[in-house]
């Protein structure tokens, strides 16, 4: 695709002699005598290895054994060996190191729940909380290799849970809080998981949602599931299963507060997260102990520039707040950032609008947050109260907006730069990915800033736009391609190597395509959008179809069905879903509903189809390929284009039909 592109856009943000002088970015191209950030993008993508070894060290990433070199790529650009036979694990150098220094005294996490309640853990306190979890794990006959989930909602247990399971070196499986029983089950079994931390349910509006029941519903399918530790949290009545389920507050509460940290090879697998694409089951991407909390902390430091304590310059810590859920990569994005960094994270369990449309900048004020991430799904949500809602509030500590997740419209951007944020803060843009550790571009504090715009690649993402003959174009619409290893790029998928090489290798030789359509303007700002692909980004969730279309077909009365995004002015992607019914069932609203609720049970409320549509036939490609983006055009009314690798045109007619 390289359809020219109308950016349009001008420069709104230029960064202060205060942004500039306070950035880390700053202070790391000083150490290496770098001249601008130009020169730095130059060197760290030349020289991948210098570049990650100067970020870890600049980071005070510790090492109990050294490594020997930084990569590896005997086995090949997509295959490569970070920190050659060193020894670590991440949970010292996000905790345990700070306890030899005043930063064991600061805030490591502050949490508020929808219904009121709060809690903070300092440094020393979060220590000793994770050795705790540890012991209990440890109790269980659990560690080294093992896949624990993690179904719970935003509280400080599940950072606690998240890291316990790092310390002893299990594998972290972190699951979207609103999932049903269906993909609980898919990721739980495909991991082998032994354990999972849930909840007796979380709050949503006022009222309490169930968790407990859909892990337990999920853990019957899990053969290899052995433990369940429960969190009370809403004091529902649940079930509880003898020999399995344990509350935490009796199993871990009485735990000794010390606890070894597991020393092992770098490249350990720390997590598995799930990400879905357009073919096929969930896909784990795996992530290492040396790999997504370095990737994680270098975007946190160098785009939205996080700090700890100042006590030079009597500065307080950070307090870094990314509206998200665990299940989502932004969720161990936020916990690993901000505790390498020694800085602050806030954490909120509840809706975000809740019990009125200002909480988010209620909680700002109250916390003095300094650099939040939001959506821009959220920010449409907000604009219809007016920016009084906001800027009733005081939002003086605020240093930073940042977003992530999908892609922005300039009228939002624009609302919240000039309406909330009164240009003068920047909206730090990101975008990259599960599979990434974090960010391929984003802004910064040294780059000036258009409306819905990029600064550049991350530092050490050797990032292009490419036509579809792989060449290098600017001005035009094209391919997002990477091409040079990082050290946060996923080791693959989980157990399925091959499918790893195919998503991501299989286009170009030796280059990364990621799937998102992208430009760079004439100043050298970046643009993101859309997927490339038939990714679904609901809410800015992605969702497989194919996960989608499981579900249907699995109702008696489904033969084929087709699931697509379609543009809405809330979610930025609405779900539409198109069904094959056996012959001689009619289609009426009671099979509609049940559908609906289909999948609302399997995979979740807030990814619930806007329509549920019938039709005989899907258009197809002479393999038996469902054509996707036919539909969606079909559906959307636009130019259809060429059909000619159709081997059924009749059935795009049908669908502009049903609509």
């Amino acid at each position: 695709m390289s359809d020219q592109f109308n950016f349009g856009g001008e420069i709104v943000w230029r960064p202060t002699t205060e942004y500039i002088e306070r950035a880390h970015l700053t202070a790391f191209m000083r150490r290496h005598e770098i001249k601008d950030f130009n020169e730095l993008m130059r060197r760290s993508t030349a020289d991948v290895a210098w570049f990650t070894d100067a970020v870890i060290k600049y980071l005070g990433v510790e090492f109990y054994k050294p490594y020997s070199h930084v990569v590896d790529l005997s086995a090949g650009i997509q295959f490569p060996k970070w920190c050659v036979g060193g020894k670590m694990n991440i949970v010292h150098n996000c905790v345990d190191k700070w306890q030899a220094t005043d930063i064991r005294r600061r805030n490591a996490l502050i949490w508020e729940g929808e219904e009121g309640a709060a809690k903070t853990l300092t440094y020393r306190e979060l220590y000793q909380e994770i050795n705790r979890c540890a012991n209990a794990l440890r109790s269980l006959g659990l560690g080294k290799g093992d896949s624990i989930g993690l179904f719970m909602p935003m509280t400080p247990e599940i950072v606690i849970a998240l890291l316990a399971i790092a310390k002893i070196g299990g594998i972290i499986l972190p699951l979207f809080s609103g999932y049903g029983a269906g993909a609980v089950v898919s990721r739980l079994n495909d991991a082998g998981a032994k354990a999972l931390f849930t909840a007796d349910g979380s709050f949503r509006r006022g009222k309490e949602v169930e968790m407990k029941s859909i892990a337990d519903e999920a853990a019957a399918q899990v053969p290899s599931l052995k433990h369940m530790i429960v969190l009370k949290r809403t004091d529902q009545e649940i079930s509880m299963k003898q020999g399995r389920d344990y509350w935490w507050h009796e199993l871990v509460a009485r735990q000794d507060a010390q606890s070894d940290t597991e020393k092992i090879p770098a490249e350990t697998p720390l997590m598995l997260i799930y990400t879905s694409g357009t073919t096929g089951k969930p896909k784990g991407a795996v992530h290492t102990h040396c790999g997504f909390p370095i990737k994680a902390a270098q975007d946190m430091a160098f785009g939205t520039d996080v700090h700890p304590f100042d006590a030079a310059n009597a500065r307080p810590s950070d307090v870094m707040f990314w509206m998200t859920d665990m299940g989502w990569m932004m969720g161990p994005w936020l916990v690993f950032g901000t505790l390498l960094l020694g800085a602050t994270m806030f954490i909120y369990d509840g809706a975000p609008d809740f019990p009125a449309p200002d909480r988010i900048w209620e909680m700002v004020e109250r916390h003095k947050i300094t650099q939040l991430g939001l959506s821009p799904t959220f920010v449409r949500t907000m604009i219809p109260h007016g920016s009084e809602m906001a800027t009733k509030h005081d939002l003086s500590s605020l240093r930073f907006f940042a977003s992530t997740g999908e892609p922005w419209n300039p009228d939002p951007w624009l609302w919240l730069f000039t309406d909330v944020g009164l240009r003068q803060r920047p909206i730090i843009n990101y975008s990259g990915g599960t599979e990434i550790s974090g960010g391929i571009v984003m802004g910064n504090p040294l780059v000036p800033l258009k409306p819905c715009a990029f600064a550049a690649p991350c530092p050490g993402m050797a990032a292009d736009v490419v036509d579809e003959d792989g060449k290098s174009i600017r001005n035009a619409v094209g391919e997002l391609v990477i091409k040079a290893p990082w050290i946060g790029m996923t080791r693959g998928f989980w157990k399925d190597p091959q499918r790893y090489l195919d998503t991501y290798w299989s286009r170009f030789e030796n280059v990364w395509v990621h799937g998102d359509f992208a430009a760079i303007d004439a100043d050298g700002l970046w643009y993101i959008l859309g997927r490339s692909d038939d990714t679904l980004k609901i809410a800015g969730k992605r969702l497989g179809p194919a996960e989608v279309e499981s579900i249907l077909v699995h109702h008696d009365h489904v033969i084929e069905s087709a699931a697509i995004g379609i543009p809405d002015e809330i979610k930025g992607m609405a779900l539409v879903v198109f069904c094959v019914l056996k012959k001689n069932v009619a289609p009426d609203e009671k099979l509609r509903k049940e559908l609906k609720q289909m999948i609302v049970n399997e995979i979740g409320k807030p990814l619930a189809p806007k329509a549920v549509l019938f039709v005989s036939d899907l258009p197809k490609t002479r393999n038996a390929k469902v054509m996707r983006r036919m539909i969606r055009l079909a559906y959307l009314g636009q130019e259809l284009g060429d059909m000619s690798s159709l081997v059924n045109p009749e059935a795009v007619e049908e669908i502009k039909m049903a609509i």
